[in-house]
């Protein structure tokens, strides 16, 4: 089966509290289970940066409603195309804080595909490469 990610970027509104932020996620990843869907979402507390991927038709349905979503605004795509494999299999979604520079960073990125590094090239990492690096510790910390 083909896959399909997604990567954007968008300011989340100021009235956008930590607890409906966390009612978001857990509504988003119940909805992401049964569309297919995994990813990550990573928030500096004004930013967000969402990487979704999954079987093309739950891609459009989560991105539809991550568009009509009323939480953020300025939602610029960074990416959109295909994938070999999934890089983030393990979340149907999971909000992870970082900091601004960090966001900045990935954000301004070249998301031009989503394939990672060859192994023995590390000097050039990916967006995505840059992703498991946040997401990484957080997975086996917990």
């Amino acid at each position: 089966m083909p896959l399909r990610a997604i990567a954007y970027v968008s300011r989340a509104l100021p009235e956008l509290s930590v607890d409906r932020l966390q009612a978001l996620v857990e509504d988003a990843a119940r909805f992401n289970k049964l569309a297919g869907v995994t990813g990550v979402l990573l928030h500096d507390g004004d930013r967000f940066l969402q990487y979704i991927e999954g079987p093309p038709d739950g891609i459009d349905s989560v991105y539809e409603r991550i568009l009509q979503a009323g939480s953020h605004i300025d939602i610029i795509e960074l990416a959109r195309g295909r994938l070999g494999q999934r890089q983030f299999p393990y979340w149907s979604m999971r909000a992870l804080p970082v900091d601004a520079t960090l966001l900045r960073q990935l954000s301004s990125s070249d998301w031009s595909g989503f394939s990672r590094a060859l192994e023995g090239d590390r000097s050039a990492p990916t967006p995505v490469d840059l992703l498991d690096q946040v997401v990484q510790p957080v997975l086996h910390a917990g």
